[in-house]
């Protein structure tokens, strides 16, 4: 076992005392990422294939993929923030839950004075700047839309995703909640909660009773990514993008040294702020750490929806209709509870059992979708279990709190984490540029509620609480229990619906569609993923959404950008020219353009 320090000549305390200062940054930087001796070395002399901006799932879909093909396929992956979390939160010590918002999340945007006064949407959820990116705190629940679910899309496009699903959930290690513990009736004292009966027979009574649920359109077991591909006697691991990259970048490493691949280079603390082009092709990356030459490379913008539409904005003003549409996802949280001894099955779950269910709706009328994250929880020892149960509840921060188990030792707590989509063709929705210095933050954004969304929030509403009312309990409405909270976070249990101001939250999250693609003249990116007038940048993630509907988007996500990584893969790899040619030319249109 080697322990020796990265000087040769001071090792092990001789001659002298070695470093006394390490810090976690240059653990990571000497073992997994480039240093500052490193990236000079890159900067000055390296030339790719591909440079990719962000390191969370698009990026790990789009590298996996370009690699398993293509091993000596040049990669650069810009992360903008360091190293924070190995995996996902929800995998680590109970007390990483407190991790989730406040410091962990920015927003590298100004948000517009009308959103922040109305009824109900008043924010969008921010971003998570570190390695990993918002895969370290995600919920991870990843179903395959339908194509009548991506109604508005482009044929092409709906084809490529579904094309690809398998093979993205392949990636992420998505597993339908029916089978994590399928046949199971129990297991061992203190061993994880089960998805057992619970799971099955709630799951049944919502497939054979989905009709009595008005504005309903399916449902099935919760499609999770949480199966572990690698490490056995792990069966419910929370998919998080850290562990899977640093393990590609080790991999690359050893086919680098047997020259059958080449290193997959990342690099951490690293602002893109601009992309230099000239007439319309990327020629270099103005960076918080220096200028990056792009020469060949095809750059791959995979860093969420807001930063990439940021960045073509402040990069190529030829690009037409950015920001022009936004869309996202508004969000209601109820929290329920049915006695147990009303279901004939009661007697047969365990201490502590799980159940996760899917529910997609819509309203009729406006054809806005909806869908329900339900979570369903038994649990006769709350106090025991707290760890057990926090660590495996399906959904982040739909979770039952121990206030609410604690009292409900003898029932079922049920936790509806119920997403709407917004309205697509709210012309007050958008991102636009504002005259601010700082090139990474100078947007703003503005989302107004129109009729359209109330009506699609009031339709979300009522058909969970037909869910719970009507479905759900055996014995009707007169058995279900709601969670009613005050102003100062306390609650108690009455059998009374909470209002909507209750249960309605402020903040929205999966915002899409700003560089939305398709072939018509509006899009702002084609069908091959480029911002129309660009040549040699790419697009991924769910700014290219011509329309949000109301599903995770995660899946789809993933898929297209493995097809993206299989279309330019197939594409032969240009003669690269001179590096001091690619460096000189960068370096003349930097300073022309400043």
């Amino acid at each position: 076992m080697k322990t020796s320090s990265s000087s040769p000549n001071f090792n092990y305390g001789y001659p002298t005392p070695g470093p006394q200062n390490p810090t976690g940054s240059k653990v990571m930087d000497h073992v997994f990422f480039l240093s500052h001796e490193g990236w000079k070395r890159v900067r000055e002399e390296e030339k790719f294939d591909f440079i990719i901006i962000g390191s969370s799932f698009c990026a790990l879909g789009f590298a996996d993929r370009i690699l398993e093909k293509d091993p000596s396929a040049r990669i650069l992956i810009i992360e903008r923030g360091p190293f924070f979390l190995p995996e996902h939160f929800q995998n680590l010590p109970l007390p990483f839950q407190r991790t989730l918002g406040g410091l962990s999340e920015t927003f590298p945007w100004t948000l517009s004075a009308s959103t922040l006064n109305q009824q109900y949407i008043k924010w969008q959820h921010g971003m998570v700047p570190f390695f990993g990116g918002r895969s370290t705190l995600w919920s991870a629940w990843c179903p395959r839309p339908t194509r009548d679910e991506m109604r508005g899309w482009p044929e092409e496009v709906i084809n490529a995703a579904h094309n690809y699903f398998e093979q993205a959930e392949k990636l992420l290690n998505v597993i339908s909640a029916n089978e994590i513990d399928k046949d199971q009736i129990a297991l061992p004292n203190g061993y994880r909660p089960i998805f057992g009966t619970l799971q099955k027979q709630l799951t049944a009574r919502l497939e054979e009773h989905l009709n009595m649920i008005e504005s309903a359109t399916r449902v099935m077991p919760a499609p999770l990514a949480v199966g572990s591909s690698t490490v056995k006697g792990i069966d419910f691991d929370k998919f998080s993008t850290p562990g899977p990259l640093l393990t590609l970048v080790m991999k690359q490493r050893q086919l680098a040294q047997q020259e059958k691949g080449a290193k997959l280079q990342i690099v951490t603390d690293c602002v893109v702020s601009r992309i230099v082009q000239q007439e319309g092709r990327a020629t270099a990356l103005e960076t918080s750490r220096g200028t990056v030459n792009v020469g060949d490379a095809k750059v791959i913008l995979a860093m969420g929806t807001l930063p990439p539409t940021t960045l073509i904005m402040n990069s190529f003003p030829q690009v037409a209709n950015v920001g022009r549409r936004f869309t996202a996802h508004f969000i209601s949280a109820i929290v329920a509870r049915i006695p147990r001894i009303d279901y004939e099955f009661n007697a047969e779950l365990g201490e502590l059992e799980l159940g996760a269910i899917y529910l997609a709706g819509e309203n009729k009328h406006t054809g806005g979708q909806y869908h329900i994250q339900l979570t369903a929880l038994s649990d006769r020892d709350p106090d025991k279990n707290a760890a057990t149960a926090a660590r495996h509840m399906p959904d982040v921060v739909a979770t039952a709190s121990i206030e609410q188990l604690q009292s409900s030792k003898d029932y079922i707590v049920f936790v509806c984490a119920v997403l709407g989509e917004t309205d697509y063709n709210n012309q007050n929705n958008w991102v636009r540029k504002t005259d601010g210095n700082e090139l990474d933050t100078n947007v703003l954004l503005q989302v107004e509620e129109n009729e359209n969304d109330l009506a699609v929030w009031d339709t979300m509403d009522e058909g969970t609480f037909q869910a719970l009312e009507r479905v759900l309990s055996p014995n009707g409405p007169n058995r279900v229990e709601y969670w009613h909270e005050d102003s100062n976070g306390s609650g108690t249990w009455k059998a009374s619906r909470p209002d909507q101001s209750e249960i309605r939250q402020p903040g929205m999250v999966h915002e899409g569609s700003t560089l939305y693609i398709g072939s018509d003249e509006e899009a702002v990116v084609g069908l091959d993923y480029r911002p129309k007038g660009v040549e040699n940048v790419y697009v991924t993630g769910a700014s290219l959404w011509p329309v949000s509907g109301s599903w995770n988007p995660t899946l789809t996500m993933v898929s297209l950008a493995q097809h993206l990584a299989d279309t330019l893969s197939k594409q032969p790899r240009p003669e690269s020219s001179s590096l001091e040619e690619g460096s000189l030319e960068a370096t003349k249109t930097s300073s022309a353009m400043s």
